[in-house]
């Protein structure tokens, strides 16, 4: 292609683009306050106790792609000037009433401006059908997160950090190799949940595994199409088999107990849509976490079945301010709220030196 055709293509471009902006600016302007119908719950129905520390509030957001997403915001009391703020999120499958609101809560009665949300299809946020998850959406959930909490009067925007639990470590790394306003990223107890649907747990799953599974979720597309709803693929079961695997049975005693079941959380319930696993399998996170420039801390129990994706993802990563830290005896599901387990000293350290 010669200079002068490159020329008249970049300027037939900008006609196009400012022959049309004023009908983008409409449509955005006006597709930014279409937030979805949302009903919020208003009484305290955490799986943790109240701090008399904080403030807490319900707060509302939209990500690019128009999902209203429901927060429970933490502030700090006699909070002064502007402050630095993370946004939490996780387990994948459970709800800001679990782990996140734990989390983030800590975090603000140290100092921060938090807020822990549902993720775009599940909990109280929005999107149609429910109970889907999507490496590219739940991604950009948590740059929505940012775009809240960089425009709210309580927090400095150049002090931003993010934080995520299970399934949301590896998509709040994703966040981090992707929005440049992240300036700090804590994942606990991280799943890399593109690998481990295309690959099974430690990567058993081999190229026809994976396409009878795809053979699989496709005719469940066609039955759910015929049927006009969307199948469940169940959560943990109501009776736990004595057979289990010991992660399972970590799991059921979180979600499946008073120590951690909510009527909201999918793993507690119905589960996630049955097709959701297909996007996993084509479009893998983290392909560009080496190109992290942010700290980064990531946490997994010495005991996890998980704790190789943590290792794995920490071997991508550059720089001399990344730390990988396993939490002596801990399994996987120790770091969604045993207080003596998770290493809260270190994360607020990390976030206060890293969002200076």
């Amino acid at each position: 292609m010669n200079r002068s055709f490159k020329i008249f293509c970049a300027a037939a471009a900008a006609v196009a683009i400012s022959g049309c902006s004023s009908q983008i600016d409409n449509n955005y302007a006006s597709g930014i306050n279409m937030q979805e119908n949302i009903k919020l719950e208003t009484k305290w129905d955490k799986v943790f106790p109240k701090s008399d520390k904080v403030n807490h509030s319900k707060v509302t957001f939209h990500n690019r792609y128009g999902i209203t997403l429901v927060a429970d915001m933490y502030v700090p009391k006699n909070a002064q000037g502007k402050l630095p703020a993370i946004a939490v999120s996780g387990p994948f499958g459970a709800v800001k009433e679990q782990a996140s609101g734990l989390y983030a809560q800590t975090l603000a009665e140290n100092g921060f401006v938090t807020i822990a949300f549902d993720p775009s299809f599940t909990g109280e946020s929005g999107g149609m059908p429910r109970y889907v998850a999507s490496p590219d959406i739940n991604t950009e959930d948590f740059s929505a997160a940012v775009d809240f909490l960089s425009t709210n009067d309580l927090v400095d925007p150049d002090k931003i950090g993010i934080l995520g639990i299970c399934g949301w470590g590896g998509m709040a790394v994703n966040a981090a190799a992707i929005d440049t306003r992240i300036k700090a990223t804590v994942a606990a107890t991280m799943y890399d949940m593109s690998r481990v649907t295309a690959n099974g747990y430690f990567d058993s799953m081999d190229a026809e595994g994976r396409y009878s599974l795809k053979e699989q979720l496709n005719t469940q597309r066609t039955e759910d199409y015929k049927n006009g709803t969307y199948a469940l693929a169940g959560g943990l079961p109501d009776v736990l088999p004595k057979d289990a695997p010991q992660f399972v049975k970590d799991y059921y005693a979180y979600y499946k107990t008073s120590r951690g079941y909510h009527p909201r959380s999918l793993n507690s319930n119905g589960g996630w849509n049955k097709t959701s696993s297909l996007s996993f399998i084509n479009m893998p996170i983290l392909s560009y976490a080496d190109e992290i420039k942010s700290p980064v801390l990531l946490i997994h129990g010495e005991k996890a079945h998980s704790r190789y994706f943590s290792e794995d993802t920490f071997k991508k990563l550059k720089g001399d301010n990344k730390e990988l830290m396993i939490i002596p005896g801990a399994n996987h599901t120790d770091l969604y709220d045993n207080l003596e387990k998770i290493p809260f000293d270190k994360i607020i350290k990390f976030y206060k030196d890293s969002l200076k």
